[in-house]
């Protein structure tokens, strides 16, 4: 199969990830081959390719916003058939007996394998996956439109919820790209009023036609002080601005994997019961209710779509901002 490996992480200017003919993997017990047609490109992604996350497995295909069909399965396959159109995301298999596990905490397993990162994912013509960690995909998304959801979608509604907001109250996003526009809808289906912090003139145009009540830069003032917000950019440096809008009793969430250093706080900063909080990964019950409400609102993903071969190019324009929503790779 036509897959893009990443031999060792470098810089993404030098592209370092490059196109090959690997075997097709065989499904094992319980296990389901997808045939990958579209697969979402993230952030993580990149962290990955350019060495910020530790490698994990030498070469690795990335990729794990997976949408595609069910064309083979393995011995003790019972929740789906051949046909079946499914997604894969990043939590690709826990321990399910640790006590993260057991306490419906998974996110947190020690032994947890990620897709893309320990277990090869979906920049190529198949991928592997246990049956208990695939989703069916509401009929209402296309590929292309689902895909950014399986991760920006799922970890960023997470987020959403460790935020503590509530309906109706107000809400400021720091960063705008995949993950934030389809936050942006779930909030305003909420009836949440919701402020956009980012430097990109057209993310602020994309953010205000979504239903921002505001849209600047991040050293700029919102009209009115934040119960809540979401830290999407990995830039620690933000954390005190975030802090500096919050009204007492805030919550920060930082949607996160990788986070450059937060600079020293002025405790006044977080003084009168503020709130920082990381976001880890997310359960499978985060996915399921994250498709089941995409499919409710409707959210509508907006996405730029890149040959397979193009990879190299798609992350080279995320990490320059140069994206309007979410990058997805078309699998020939």
């Amino acid at each position: 199969m036509r897959a893009m490996l990443l031999d060792h992480p470098a810089p993404i200017p030098i592209a370092p990830l490059r196109e090959a003919e690997v075997p097709v993997p065989e499904p094992g017990a319980g296990q389901i081959r997808i045939r990958v047609t579209h697969c979402g490109v993230c952030r993580t992604d990149l962290h990955i390719v350019e060495g910020d996350l530790p490698p994990r497995k030498t070469p690795v295909i990335p990729g794990h916003q997976i949408v595609g069909t069910a064309e083979a399965v393995g011995p003790n396959v019972h929740r789906y058939r051949l046909g079946d159109r499914l997604g894969v995301a990043w939590l690709n298999w826990t321990c399910r007996r640790c006590q993260y596990c057991r306490a419906s905490r998974e996110n947190l397993c020690d032994e947890a394998r990620f897709t893309g990162y320990q277990a090869d994912g979906g920049y190529a013509q198949y991928a592997v996956i246990d049956e208990a960690f695939a989703y069916p995909i509401p009929d209402v998304f296309s590929d292309p439109e689902a895909a950014p959801l399986l991760c920006a979608g799922i970890i960023g509604y997470r987020s959403l919820r460790l935020s503590e907001i509530k309906p109706g109250q107000r809400l400021g996003l720091y960063g705008f790209g995949a993950s934030a526009h389809i936050v942006i809808q779930v909030a305003r289906h909420w009836g949440c009023e919701v402020s956009v912090f980012t430097r990109g003139e057209a993310h602020q145009r994309l953010a205000r036609d979504l239903g921002a009540i505001w849209a600047g830069r991040a050293e700029e003032t919102p009209p009115h002080p934040l119960d809540s917000a979401i830290l999407f950019a990995p830039v620690g440096a933000l954390v005190p601005e975030v802090l500096r809008t919050l009204r007492k009793g805030g919550t920060l969430a930082i949607n996160a994997i990788h986070l450059s250093p937060i600079p020293p706080l002025d405790y006044t900063r977080l003084y009168h019961e503020r709130t920082i909080r990381s976001v880890t990964n997310f359960t499978r019950q985060d996915a399921e209710d994250l498709l089941r409400l995409s499919a409710e609102v409707p959210v509508r993903t907006a996405v730029e779509i890149f040959p397979l071969r193009e990879a190299n190019r798609a992350l080279q324009l995320l990490k320059a901002a140069q994206l309007r929503g979410a990058a997805v790779l078309e699998i020939p």
